[in-house]
């Protein structure tokens, strides 16, 4: 799989937050249809992922300095968002790309930078290969770098490798031999790496979320980014993971109320004991929907407002700035997760039997948002929330709370 741009690549270049936004709009309808069969049979969305990637959307965030838009994290996250609600693995499988984009401008040097950027606005995709299984904890890590020549050689095993299987660079995050963590961007075809699509979650089942293999996997020097560092400092790459996070969640949400609208308004029969004709004028009904409107509104709300604080932590970097931006996104996270499991749920309490048929696929938002918001407990967003106003203490710096 070649890293350099292909003859048949013929990718947008986005220059402004508008025309991000209006893309993501335009694209997204292409991109819900047929998103019931592909959860349903797990058909993996290579297609539609080259569309995406065609569409200039991965390179969004790539600093104007660099050749693309640089848009604010407002925009970013309602992008986001916007193909979630499509299609939520579609929404997921460049979580990790943004992510290593923003490392790489936090720790990069100017020329890893203007390299990898260029591949990016090419048209390239990042995966990721960051967490492990059998660790004492989540953040643990055992992957081996070791010095080999003018390079390295790196050795271990990965999971929850979400769009690995689609990427032409992966992301791997490893222990080099001070025991300092790195970040690899290691090219997708290198000898001695396999990618195992594994994943068998019962929600965001396309994703690819499964195992990468290193066995003696050749990375060159300039290809290894400090990792360790941008959680050793303020820096606002922690809160860029999780706004992001957020932001599937919201759209999560979003489509399953939109469906659980369309539903009700053309196939739900009142109860009868409403003595009313049609389930629209159900008070009880209404109610439901409406405390759901209130939640959706909410979390769309403090995502925007995340964003914002968010930006303000990217322009001007300190210990302040980067604590109000993390606690922003953690309430947007928290009532994310709260509102995309909820609407999954009521959905069904509120459309009735008919909406459990399987043709219909309304059970995947459910599943799709129980399954991503496992990602990490909002029971502890909450204690940091908490904490910060209470207290006074800022979160902690690896900024997965």
């Amino acid at each position: 799989m070649s890293l350099l741009p292909q003859p048949h690549d013929l990718v947008a270049v986005i220059s402004s937050d508008a025309q991000a936004l209006e893309t993501a709009e335009q694209i997204a309808e292409q991109l819900r249809r047929d998103s019931i069969e592909r959860d349903r049979e797990r058909r993996l969305p290579h297609p539609e992922l080259a569309l995406f990637s065609r569409s200039g959307l991965w390179g969004i965030s790539v600093p104007k300095a660099f050749g693309g838009a640089g848009v604010s994290n407002v925009t970013l996250a309602k992008v986001i968002a916007r193909i979630a609600q499509a299609d939520a693995s579609l929404g997921q499988i460049p979580q990790n790309h943004f992510y290593a984009l923003e490392v790489l401008r936090v720790n990069g040097s100017p020329q890893q930078q203007a390299r990898l950027y260029a591949e990016v606005l090419a048209g390239r995709r990042f995966g990721n290969a960051l967490a492990e299984l059998g660790t004492k904890t989540a953040h643990d890590r055992t992957t081996a770098l070791t010095r080999d020549g003018d390079g390295y050689r790196i050795n271990g095993r990965k999971f929850y490798a979400t769009g690995a299987l689609y990427a032409q660079r992966i992301p791997t995050s490893v222990i080099d031999e001070q025991g300092v963590q790195q970040l690899a961007f290691v090219p997708a075809d290198s000898a001695g790496l396999d990618v195992i699509d594994d994943w068998s979650g019962f929600g965001q089942r396309t994703t690819g979320s499964g195992s990468v293999v290193f066995d003696n996997v050749r990375v060159e020097a300039d290809d290894v980014v400090p990792f360790q560092s941008a959680f050793e400092r303020p820096t606002p790459v922690g809160p860029l993971a999780q706004i992001l996070h957020a932001a599937i969640d919201t759209g999560i949400a979003r489509a399953a109320y939109e469906d659980a609208l369309h539903f009700v308004r053309t196939r739900t029969r009142p109860w009868i004991d409403s003595g009313i004709d049609k389930a629209v004028d159900d008070p009880l009904t209404l109610k439901s929907f409406g405390h759901l409107a209130i939640r959706l509104h909410a979390t769309e709300a403090l995502l925007e407002r995340a964003g914002e604080y968010l930006d303000r932590a990217q322009a001007e970097t300190n210990a302040d700035t980067v604590a109000a931006a993390s606690i922003a996104v953690a309430e947007a996270r928290a009532i994310s997760t709260e509102i995309s499991l909820a609407a999954g749920s009521t959905l069904f309490e509120l459309a009735g039997s008919q909406a459990t048929l399987a043709e219909h696929g309304l059970d995947r938002h459910w599943r799709n948002a129980r399954v991503h918001t496992l990602h990490d407990p909002v029971r502890w967003k909450y204690h940091a929330i908490g904490n910060f106003y209470l207290n006074d203490e800022n979160p902690p710096l690896r900024g997965t709370i």
